[in-house]
């Protein structure tokens, strides 16, 4: 018998999702879920919005009983210590203004996927809204992780290169005093290039250009990736780089659960 005795492995730390529900599982909470558990994370998480939508699109967004989320919210944030938090989709004012206020309750690190426009769909996110929600979750993000399309959104002006990717995340940077990551999936590079621009400069992640593009619930899947990297302990940079990684390794091999777009897993 070995003379040393292991210790009790240390415990998953908490990763707080704030996302919609997809009930094909393909996006939103359900991947949040999935990918917090296969990074070493634990889940906990509310309900953002309730979609009705399957792998060939969506259809519809449903508000939340903003009284429930709050009570939510704050039964989670009074008991449980959270390492990270991620936020996708957001489905209303009320919803917006919920999470800012709750978020008070913890200083853990955030990343917002804003979901202005999906890859599969319609812009889901007005110009109003996004003002409100900077106003309110502001000061709690640590990043934020727009695809070229949103960020073109968000800065009024068209993203087509990675140039112009570089040039929108410097500007958004400024204005929203955050970290930008642009997810530059559609940027027409020989390489998968996404841009992160934080207080330190601007960092190119590189990796290999797949050849399906066109797989449901990847910006969802990064952002929970990076929000389990920081609550493991990793730094900001550390956190995007491993997380494309994995997020790559699960586009090069997508599920097709239904007859529409493959998903990430």
């Amino acid at each position: 018998m070995s003379p040393y005795r292991e210790g009790p492995a240390a415990p998953a730390p908490n990763v707080l999702i704030c996302s919609g529900l997809d009930p094909s599982g393909g996006a939103g909470f359900l991947v949040d879920a999935r990918v917090v558990q296969n990074l070493g994370g634990r889940p906990v998480g509310v309900i953002t919005s309730l979609t009705v939508q399957n792998t060939r699109g969506m259809r519809s967004c449903h508000e939340l009983d903003r009284e429930v989320l709050g009570a939510q919210l704050n039964a989670l944030l009074t008991d449980i210590e959270i390492r990270a938090c991620k936020i996708g989709i957001l489905g209303s004012q009320d919803v917006v203004r919920e999470l800012g206020e709750h978020l008070d309750l913890t200083r853990a690190p955030v990343v917002w996927d804003p979901i202005i426009a999906p890859t599969q769909g319609d812009v889901l996110f007005g110009p109003e809204l996004f003002k409100l929600a900077l106003e309110a979750l502001g000061r709690h993000l640590t990043l934020i992780t727009p695809n070229s399309q949103e960020l073109g959104l968000l800065v009024g002006a068209e993203i087509t290169n990675l140039a112009e990717a570089v040039e929108g995340a410097k500007v958004f940077a400024s204005i929203a005093k955050v970290a930008v990551l642009v997810k530059g999936g559609h940027l027409g590079t020989d390489q998968s290039v996404d841009v992160l621009c934080h207080e330190g400069g601007v960092e190119y992640l590189k990796g290999q250009r797949l050849p399906s593009t066109d797989v449901h619930g990847t910006g969802c899947a990064l952002s929970s990736a990076i929000a389990t990297h920081l609550a493991l302990g990793l730094p900001l940079v550390d956190a995007c780089r491993e997380a494309k990684q994995y997020v790559a390794e699960r586009i090069a091999h997508p599920v097709s659960p239904g007859r529409g777009a493959p998903a990430v897993l």
